[in-house]
């Protein structure tokens, strides 16, 4: 449990003397050790392989299950061989170094002591702590080869110490020396016998270094993430009088399990602090009267970049070592582990987190480090670039925080398809809005798409086209959502500034059009597969059965559904003429984009009606001073009755490269989404 540098995931780099563990594992008690059957084992292991507890392959052990009951030693393949005179009549020192090695791994470590030189007690106590400092699993010895001289001998051995996680066993080769005595053979006792790199005054000690988990990074290469507050629990394990007690309590506080906490408490360096939990101020605060009766448990409150973000809806968020899918993925709790819960936090786990480097090494009782005996290198932690770029965000951000229901924009660049921004806001009582995979009516925001259909099939943009207040189809009636004033003698160009819902009604009854609007959903992308990380909706236009349900198409209800960044990329398309397929993250590098075209002169004619709209039209208010601003306003129902009904309002446009969407939910058809998008292009560069 050694911790080095400040932080962990949570800006924490924690270090650990064991092997991490799916679960905890019960020792076998020495009553509970299988009896010894000293013969070759099934299979015929070679001298020095581990003979029992699953398969080798390629040296990585494949386990039924992480919980195994130990069980006989395979000692085989032994070759005796000896030179003096008299070794014909000397006793063989084989059943001596089978014995002691079977009931040093049947944990009959008092009956392995007695078969030694040494001082009974502290031989005793030497073996059952040997791999205390690994928090091993199980261990296996294997017998090797005996060279006997007379009345002295050396038997190696073979040790695979099973670390935990599915991983490759720890495997060395021991060796020790024996002399024939009169109450038999006798292992020449030192601390050696448990491994050749031992001597007084050194332990075992797996050093497991959990790195800093990398941050998600914007287009300009600065975290998307933010300093926050933090809770960090930690021990001095040379003050505790009883860590059992601790690991038990703080276990029942934090569904941590108490054993994996020991097994870090007893393997860390005595007087340093070691960190065993990071939280969040809520589950610090829910958890406070139980943790402080823990004790000897510290609590300091920090600053950590982990769990907050300015772009949350796309960064997701962080658990940490009390979070339940570390335990449901079979994850051993391990100080500093962070684990993504959504979003490209969670997409990206394996990149952002990295693994472990491990290493077994031998140390003082200080901590000190004296050799390194083994190491496994692990993954470093890479970070993820993002498309978004923190002011076009942060301007996203200010602006939904603004709205009194539920809100949200997608930004993009049009000449890229990168996401520059997704923020949203959810409202009381109001359902919450999904920017990416979110599924609702365009409403008249969806004329973007109708217009080009008609368009394509040759309607001019000047033809007069009365804006009725009720207009009937298929026996369906039709009005406008909100009201527009009287408008005298208008063109289809006025009739889309008004974004007049009647007006494309009456337009849906052309000859082809069914086909036609098919054909522009298609072209905008609606219904194409995207290829990004998170969850997403590319829009659906099912094609209507009948006049009256291809009208309600015409004007972005019934069948048709899209999320904001469907329309922020049918604005983009608009914006550049070229429909980019919407992307996320640089690096890791993406796939190649999908590209499609559109007629220049169409797209032409559509700029010039979504800028009618914003200076003189539905969306007059959401011109702003600056570059020029082009969209186009919807209102449609999203059901409900009385005062349980809710409007969903779009403003759909874009200003310079940037192309985006506003949705916006409301309990009134009043309300616009035209001011969000306002304070949306104010505070947004490119003004």
């Amino acid at each position: 449990m050694r911790t080095g540098g400040e932080g962990s995931s949570a800006g924490m780099a924690a270090t650990r003397k064991r092997g991490a563990h799916a679960a905890a594992r019960p020792r076998t008690p020495p009553s509970a050790a299988p009896k010894r059957v000293p013969q070759p084992a099934p299979g015929g292991h070679a001298p020095g392989t581990a003979g029992i507890g699953g398969k080798l392959v390629d040296g990585v052990r494949s386990r039924i299950t992480l919980v195994r009951v130990v069980v006989a030693a395979l000692l085989v393949g032994f070759v005796v061989a000896g030179i003096g005179d008299g070794w014909w009549s000397t006793e063989s020192a084989e059943p001596a170094v089978q014995n002691f090695l079977l009931d040093w791994q049947e944990h009959s470590y008092a009956s392995a002591a007695v078969q030694t030189t040494g001082q009974p007690a502290a031989v005793t106590a030497a073996l059952q702590s040997a791999y205390s400092g690994l928090d091993a699993a199980n261990f296996y010895l294997s017998m090797g080869y005996i060279h006997q001289h007379g009345k002295t001998a050396t038997a190696s051995f073979t040790a695979s110490v099973d670390l935990g996680q599915n991983g490759a066993p720890w495997t060395y080769q021991g060796r020790f020396q024996l002399r024939l005595t009169a109450s038999g053979w006798k292992i020449l006792w030192s601390p050696s016998v448990i491994n050749p790199a031992l001597r007084k005054g050194l332990r075992l000690a797996m050093v497991s270094t959990t790195p800093s988990r990398m941050p998600l990074l914007d287009a300009a290469g600065h975290s998307l993430q933010t300093a926050s507050k933090a809770f960090v629990a930690g021990v001095y394990p040379r003050l505790l009088k009883h860590p059992a007690a601790t690991a038990d309590a703080l276990g029942r506080a934090t569904r941590i399990d108490p054993t994996e906490i020991l097994g870090w408490i007893q393997a860390a360096p005595r007087d340093r602090f070691l960190k065993l939990v990071t939280m969040r101020p809520g589950y610090y605060h829910r958890r406070a009267r139980d943790l402080r009766k823990v004790h000897g448990l510290v609590i300091r409150p920090t600053m950590v970049q982990l769990f907050t973000s300015i772009a949350p809806a796309v960064v997701g968020s962080v658990g940490t070592e009390t979070s339940a899918a570390l335990r449901n993925q079979g994850i051993a709790y391990r100080p500093g582990a962070t684990v993504g819960l959504s979003g490209l936090q969670k997409y990206y786990q394996g990149l952002l987190a990295g693994t472990p480097a491990t290493e077994v090494v031998t140390e003082t009782a200080a901590g000190h480090r004296v050799s390194v005996l083994k190491k496994w290198p692990g993954h470093p932690p890479t970070a993820v670039h993002t498309t978004i770029d923190a002011a076009v965000q942060g301007a996203a951000n200010i602006a939904v925080a603004s709205a009194p229901g539920s809100a949200a924009i997608v930004a993009m660049d049009g000449t890229t398809g990168h996401i520059l921004a997704v923020a949203d806001h959810s409202a009381a009582g109001m359902p919450t809005i999904e920017p990416l995979a979110g599924r609702y009516p365009p409403g008249g925001s969806f004329t973007i798409v109708s217009t080009e259909a008609l368009l394509a099939s040759g309607l001019k943009i000047h033809k007069f086209l009365p804006c009725l207040k009720l207009n009937s189809v298929g026996g369906r009636n039709f009005q406008n959502v909100p009201v527009e004033p009287k408008l005298v003698m208008p063109s289809f160009a006025t009739d889309f500034a008004h974004s007049c819902g009647t007006a494309f009604i009456g337009l849906s009854l052309r000859p082809g059009m069914r086909q036609d609007l098919a054909n522009a959903a298609r072209g905008f992308g609606l219904g194409t597969p995207w290829r990004l990380p998170l969850k997403s909706f590319s829009g659906r236009v099912a094609l209507p059965n009948g006049v009256a349900q291809l009208a309600a198409a015409t004007i972005g209800q019934d069948t048709v559904r899209v999320s904001p960044l469907t329309m922020a990329a049918v604005a983009a398309q608009v914006d550049t003429g070229i429909w980019h397929e919407p992307s996320l993250v640089t690096q890791p590098d993406p796939e190649r984009a999908q590209q499609i075209r559109f007629s220049t002169a169409t797209m032409a004619s559509l700029r010039a009606l979504m800028r009618e709209a914003v200076r003189s039209g539905a969306a007059k208010r959401a011109d702003v001073p600056g570059n020029p601003v082009y969209g186009q306003v919807g209102t449609t129902s999203l059901g409900g009755h009385g005062r349980h009904q809710r409007w969903a309002t779009w403003f759909v446009g874009f200003r310079g490269t940037t192309a985006f969407a506003v949705l916006e939910f409301s309990s009134s058809w009043r309300v616009s989404a035209v001011p969000l998008a306002a304070a949306f292009l104010r505070a947004a560069p490119g003004g």
